[in-house]
């Protein structure tokens, strides 16, 4: 199964491609039933996996051995993975792009920030020289085979964000992402200059974009539209409301009932990930 042309596909047809951030393989397991696109997030895997905010503590053997989890749990996913900034060095970059494609990744967005990295939606991100980041660009597109490859710039200002999402889409990179857009007048800017190249859109809550319906980002002619952590966040509020519940009851658990989830529920859920229950799918698919 080629899955980055799957996804290539998909951001090509009409409409908005959604693409659920997920943090671990729970959480998949849950999204996996609600849509078939799913974004590996920096800022969820950083707080999964080490507990610890999103500012470049991730390496990448821990990220690509993952993607391998998933795509075996999952064969059916777009998986778009976030790679940060390629883990600093282009060699690496281009290492591990080549590492996630035969693992079975759907794509890899590739940001321009320099280190100290941050958030996208967060102040004090520093990018890289234009130049600098169009050579390690270029270096990932050539180590692909059929990757989709998000090019994402994290400038905050007015002139150069147009400027360098008018260099990315002269690329050949398939699509193009400016993270932390503030207002829907710059989606139509950036529409603008990018001209027909695949635009994608990133939310998350209580970030610095407006919060869009999936027919509003069509309107405005955004292709794809990843959403960073609703997994996660939803995951605290409810783990913090249980836990608070629980210590009020005198550690009573509540009584289980046909709307909640118990140990069958959850058995039921992740058996559907054992790979032998998956049905077979032509290798030309």
């Amino acid at each position: 199964m080629n899955h980055p042309n799957r996804l290539r596909t998909a951001i090509h047809n009409d409409g908005t491609t959604p693409l659920i951030g997920i943090f671990d393989m729970f959480s998949a397991s849950v999204a996996a039933q609600h849509y078939d696109g799913m974004f590996v997030s920096g800022f969820g895997f950083a707080a999964s996996h080490y507990g610890l905010p999103d500012i470049g503590f991730i390496a990448w053997p821990d990220i690509v051995a993952f993607v391998q989890r998933l795509r075996l749990a999952f064969p059916q996913q777009h998986l778009l993975v976030d790679i940060d900034d390629g883990y600093v060095d282009p060699e690496t970059a281009c290492h591990v792009v080549q590492q996630l494609e035969n693992g079975g990744a759907s794509g890899v967005i590739l940001e321009d920030q320099q280190r100290p990295r941050r958030c996208g939606h967060v102040d004090g991100k520093q990018v890289l020289p234009l130049d600098e980041y169009l050579e390690k660009l270029d270096m990932v597109l050539k180590a692909r085979r059929d990757l989709v490859v998000v090019a994402r710039t994290d400038s905050t200002e007015e002139e150069e964000i147009l400027r360098r999402a008018k260099a990315l889409a002269a690329t050949d990179a398939d699509v193009i992402l400016v993270d932390g857009v503030r207002s829907i007048d710059w989606i139509h800017k950036v529409r603008r200059v990018i001209g027909d190249k695949p635009l994608l859109f990133n939310q998350i809550a209580g970030g610095r974009s407006p919060r869009l319906s999936l027919t509003e980002l069509q309107e405005l002619g955004v292709d794809v539209a990843i959403y960073s952590t609703p997994c996660l966040f939803a995951a605290q509020t409810a783990i913090d409301g249980a836990l608070s519940e629980l210590k009020a009851a005198d550690g009573r658990l509540p009584e289980h009932t046909p709307a909640s989830v118990g140990v069958a529920e959850c058995l039921t859920l992740l058996e559907r990930n054992i790979s032998r229950h998956h049905d077979r799918v032509p290798a030309d698919a």
